[in-house]
């Protein structure tokens, strides 16, 4: 009999013998998330889930990298006050991606999110290539809102009278840094309220939410009554071009409903719950966006505006020095609950591709009394802080862009397939207007992946070329279909 179970349903593409393209049925997917050593508790609401979203989706995009989208760099041209076209172009990105994700997740409540998507429909390898940029798109992220989340904690401390030694706030260099011990702390002490539970983290999260929103609300009310609409002219100082490469960095402010699916196999009701948390973040986000972009760059010429702390600065500019400091004090709030949901997001991918045994093992294993996944949250925690202290993090946000762009074109393909290929599957929620839907989310992501510098691309494919490394020496033979009986053993009748 335990020979039987253990066998489960055959995966499609299995036994045709070529690894790269077995796929893991929906059913196999489902049967392991519920074996006892794996299983997690399901405790997240449709609230906890919106308020993870949020959490993830305003922070270091609003507060930090607005900045940067509107004024431009060394590398490309900024979006001037356009740069609320290209919050919508971001938005509208999403939003059709995010329509192929609540489909999926309402049938597949399970972690890992695009990585478990695609191994359900692309093939082991591809769905390997997607898990692997995931990793670089959350640990990168990590680090960076870690990093950006000291250097707003440091204001904070100068607004006090306060200023800690240069050495203990930046990574070691020849301007005399030795480590950047604030980051490191705050990711060890999100890394401790993990390991405890996720509903613990959701509920410290939302709460962290109601206080950046109100931060948010403050800016928009007082910052209103300032705006001059003589600053919006011109609306788009480089043309297109700058709207187009504004929206591929403040991308990186939307990605925060990913990390809402890679939570889903501890939803309580994920076919229900986990469309409307999606939706909903994404929607919440999307309009607080716009606003601050047209409060902010009415307040202050679009030239003027500061790109490491812009939303503060902005009020400081206009007279409202007082504002400027709770709007600091929101940004780490804010900064805060992103890092909590992008480490909880790194870990679940982490722990749905040991689970498959394409990562080592150890990094599924679950925590006997908080049935978290402990030992994937301290390799995420320590790493994580060991180069947030020690690396100053370049051109992050670009490095994670590219690597959900990726992973969202992945899923947006995955979804046609599965309609093809399981047509009558159960689905709680069916995305509408079906195949236009996910083809214009490929030529969104791809047109938004055009923007990005080519340096970025070169580091994407050194990443991805890594990766095949690999899964080729450890992955391909370690996986739990190449270990798996095949189908023809599973059904040859035992021995009298």
């Amino acid at each position: 009999m335990e020979a039987d179970m253990d066998v489960g349903p055959p995966e499609r593409g299995h036994c045709v013998g070529n690894p790269l393209f077995r796929t893991k049925s929906i059913e196999r997917i489902l049967a392991d998330s519920d074996a006892p050593e794996h299983r997690l508790k399901r405790t997240l609401t449709a609230w906890d889930l919106t308020g993870l979203g949020i959490g993830a989706i305003i922070g270091t995009g609003i507060f930090v990298l607005i900045g940067t989208a509107i004024v431009g760099d060394a590398h490309r041209p900024g979006a001037g006050p356009g740069i609320m076209l290209s919050f919508i172009l971001s938005g509208i990105t999403c939003a059709l991606a995010a329509l192929c994700y609540a489909e999926f997740a309402a049938m597949i409540p399970v972690a890992g999110s695009a990585y478990t998507y695609s191994y359900a429909t692309l093939g082991e390898f591809l769905a390997w290539l997607t898990g692997w940029n995931l990793i670089l798109e959350y640990g990168v992220a990590c680090v960076a809102v870690a990093i950006g989340w000291s250097g707003y904690f440091n204001n904070i401390l100068k607004l006090c009278g306060l200023e800690l030694p240069y050495w203990a706030t930046h990574p070691p260099g020849a301007d005399g840094g030795i480590a950047n011990i604030p980051a490191a702390i705050i990711v060890l002490l999100v890394t401790g309220i993990l390991i405890v539970g996720v509903k613990e983290s959701a509920r410290a999260t939302c709460g962290i939410v109601l206080i950046k929103l109100a931060v948010i609300a403050f800016f928009i009310a007082v910052g209103t009554s300032s705006v001059d609409m003589a600053n919006w002219s011109p609306f788009m100082p480089f043309g297109f071009a700058g709207v187009g490469a504004a929206a591929a960095i403040v991308f990186f402010a939307y990605i925060g409903f990913d990390a809402v699916s890679t939570t889903a196999e501890e939803a309580k009701n994920p076919q229900r719950d986990l469309p409307i948390g999606i939706f909903a973040s994404l929607a919440i986000c999307t309009v607080l966006y716009i606003s601050v972009a047209a409060v902010l760059t009415g307040l202050v010429p679009y030239s003027q505006i500061d790109v490491h702390a812009p939303v503060a600065e902005g009020l400081r500019m206009a007279g409202f020095k007082w504002g400027a400091a709770i709007v600091a004090t929101g940004a780490v709030a804010g900064i805060t609950s992103v890092l909590v949901v992008m480490m909880l997001g790194q870990i679940r991918v982490f722990f749905a591709m040991s689970r498959d045994g394409l990562l080592g093992p150890w990094l599924s294993g679950v925590h006997p009394k908080f049935r978290t996944p402990h030992h994937a949250t301290y390799l995420t925690g320590v790493a994580v802080a060991i180069m947030a202290a020690l690396i100053p993090i370049g051109e992050a946000a670009d490095m994670t862009n590219i690597g959900t762009l990726f992973a969202f074109v992945l899923v947006c393909v995955g979804i046609i397939v599965l309609r093809y290929t399981q047509p009558n599957h159960p689905r709680p929620f069916r995305m509408p207007f079906m195949p236009v839907v996910p083809i214009l989310g490929v030529l969104a992501c791809l047109g938004l992946m055009y923007f990005l510098p080519w340096m970025t691309w070169i580091r994407f494919f050194v990443w991805t070329l890594i990766g095949i490394l690999v899964y080729a020496t450890y992955g391909m033979r370690h996986s739990k279909l190449a270990t798996r009986p095949s189908t023809k053993q599973a059904e040859a009748p035992r021995p009298a």
